[in-house]
């Protein structure tokens, strides 16, 4: 199964769902998201999942922001990942994308910064944050992620999903289940903070990531930030501790020529 293949599946569930997820997406007074469920064939996204690589193969990110592993190299694992991957990068995927969200102009992430995949098993988490601005050149603007999930069977309870924190820090989250075979689409602005809830089951949670870039910001104007994380509202020692992480990677990435830091979160083909 190629990535014209998984595209050509893709493409139909978007086609099928498209009125609905315009109005999903376009729901007032919160962070603009969809949901898709029943992406693939379950036989399909049962094989994506199986072909996950052991974590011990993976990049460990392990701080106050996050715990979890990841991986941007897909020459090295099993090639249906990187066609999975690049099946949402199919130009008319992104197309139906473009058409649904309302966002014009949108540029699929070929070197995969910060995307690919990632797993997540007990005690791994992701913190609230913003992400980064723009894309590795920081020639265009970060303006959708996409999040495909494919671990069979997670329940709820088992933690590991997204939360959106539509009113901001001080309010509660959002949350979406990482249910297997779903698809969740949401934008990335100034404001859009999200993080993954701490895992209390032994599983592991697997996620294909892409990130979708545009010429123009979202609200039209002009400006650059790192990825930025918080504490959430009960970690008020971390989020001291994480302003102060924010105040300087920003400050290095000032001082330092743009493309001098080098980047470990891409796709070097």
């Amino acid at each position: 199964m190629n990535r014209t293949e998984l595209a050509d599946y893709i493409t139909k569930r978007l086609d099928l769902l498209f009125s609905e997820k315009i109005e999903e997406f376009c729901q007032y007074g919160r962070i603009n998201s969809f949901i898709v469920d029943d992406v693939l064939p379950e036989s399909l996204a049962l094989q994506i999942y199986n072909a996950f690589p052991k974590k011990e193969e993976m990049i460990r990110k392990r701080s106050l922001r996050e715990n979890k592993y990841v991986a941007a190299q897909m020459n090295l694992y099993n090639p249906i990942l990187e066609e999975a991957i690049y099946a949402f990068q199919d130009l008319r995927v992104v197309s139906r994308l473009s058409e649904i969200t309302g966002i014009k102009d949108l540029i699929a992430d070929k070197y995969l910064y910060a995307g690919g995949i990632s797993l997540m098993d007990k005690d791994c988490f992701l913190n609230p944050h913003i992400d980064n601005s723009h894309d590795k050149d920081r020639s265009n603007y970060r303006v959708l992620n996409l999040l495909y999930y494919v671990t069979p069977n997670w329940k709820l309870e088992y933690g590991g999903n997204l939360e959106l924190w539509d009113n901001g820090l001080k309010g509660k989250p959002r949350t979406i289940w990482s249910k297997f075979n779903r698809l969740v689409v949401m934008i990335t602005t100034r404001s859009s903070f999200h993080s993954v809830s701490p895992i209390r089951h032994e599983g592991q949670r697997c996620c294909l990531s892409n990130y979708y870039f545009s010429p123009t910001s979202i609200d039209g104007e002009e400006y650059f930030h790192i990825t930025a994380f918080r504490g959430r509202p009960e970690q008020k020692l971390r989020d001291i501790l994480l302003r102060g992480d924010i105040a300087l990677r920003s400050a290095i990435r000032k001082l330092v020529p743009k493309g001098i830091l080098p980047l470990s979160h891409v796709y070097k083909k």
